[in-house]
């Protein structure tokens, strides 16, 4: 779910994706606003929502794929563009613009959540320690702990190492390990998936899958920028309403659907505009401080019920104050933290030299 840190302004000009950051904030906005505010209302109220809000309702988790994916093509774009992990200097400098950018809002979201939802017998004191060493993912209840939504992060950072360590190995080793990763998550996911979903068996294998499958479309970029937009169109749809049966829905979508978005996503003017860019910015913060958001308010009103314009009502009221603090939480805790980390790792790195 996390974007890349530029070192500089100039340089982040130059490699960002604005249109896949612009996407990066639709499919946050999709996860926050359309699937888990269901969890606020009464069971059935949705009933006779019509089609298009019951799939968002039903399919809106599938958004996290589309994350992965998207991460693994801007990694491949900033760092192998301008092969930048070849040394362990390069990996030490990449693994302190990820501590930077993901740890900061993380480590606040996680007092907040242990200061307000501590009696829930789900967040134990293991629970608070997986979480404060990345390791959410892999602590049970997942998704149900404290800040729910942030056990994406901790399987994208098995990605990160798994990243520098082929980059720097060489072209041959990250074709080996980029290789590896998607056959093992394909197997996985053919052999042990089930229909429906989420499930949490299949977290690991959704973020090798998505975030290596973004590296192969960028390596093949020019290839497939000959597709015409309305195959891609066409793929899209196909892969998003595709019937698996019994098989898991990832193979359709992490195979078809989130790759023809991507690829379609680079060819969208409108997905770098303004505003979409200022909701790519804000997706991070938005994807963490939504769930415990709609928590705080389930804790002090229970189960909603009404009518249509009281369940619009909730809608934007949650959407509202999830971004105005997801503004504030840009400002005040991600960047101000960002460059507190970079400032302080470049003095440690240049102190031996200047001695």
């Amino acid at each position: 779910m996390a974007d890349v840190t530029y070192s500089s302004a100039a340089a982040g000009a130059s490699l960002r994706l604005g249109r896949l950051d612009g996407l990066r904030g639709v499919a946050a906005c999709v996860v926050a606003f359309a699937y888990h505010p269901q969890g606020m209302f009464t069971d059935g109220i949705f009933q006779n929502a019509g089609p298009v809000l019951n799939w968002f309702h039903a399919w809106g988790w599938t958004f996290v794929d589309l994350f992965f994916l998207i991460s693994g093509y801007i990694f491949a774009h900033v760092y192998l563009g301008a092969d930048k992990l070849r040394s362990a200097a390069d990996v030490g400098e990449f693994a302190v613009a990820r501590f930077a950018r993901l740890y900061p809002l993380h480590l606040l979201m996680l007092v907040a959540t242990a200061l307000l939802f501590w009696g829930k017998p789900e967040n134990t004191p293991f629970a608070f320690l997986g979480h404060l060493v990345m390791m959410q993912a892999f602590v049970q209840p997942v998704a149900h702990t404290f800040v729910g939504p942030a056990w994406s992060l901790s399987v994208e950072v098995v990605c990160y190492v798994l990243f520098a360590l082929g980059a720097a190995a060489g072209p041959r080793g990250l074709r080996l390990v980029t290789g590896l990763a998607i056959g093992i998550a394909l197997v996985a996911i053919v052999l042990f998936g089930n229909p429906g979903g989420p499930w949490v068996g299949d977290n690991l294998p959704r973020a090798l899958l998505g975030f290596f499958l973004g590296q192969v479309l960028w390596r093949y970029r020019a290839q497939l920028a000959q597709i015409p937009w309305y195959v891609l169109g066409g793929l899209m749809v196909y892969g998003l309403w595709f019937d698996a049966g019994q098989a898991s829905p990832l193979i359709p979508l992490c195979l078809v659907a989130w790759p023809a978005a991507v690829l379609l996503a680079l060819r969208l003017p409108l997905l770098d505009s303004k505003p979409m860019l200022w909701l790519g910015d804000r997706s991070y913060a938005i994807y963490l401080i939504h769930q415990p958001l709609i928590e705080l308010v389930l804790k002090h009103t229970g189960p909603l019920s009404g009518g249509l314009w009281f369940i619009a009502g909730v809608h934007v009221a949650v959407i509202a104050a999830t971004l105005v603090l997801a503004d504030l939480a840009l400002r005040w805790i991600e960047y101000p933290a960002r460059r507190a980390i970079r400032t302080a790792w470049t003095r440690r790195t240049l102190q031996p030299a200047a001695a």
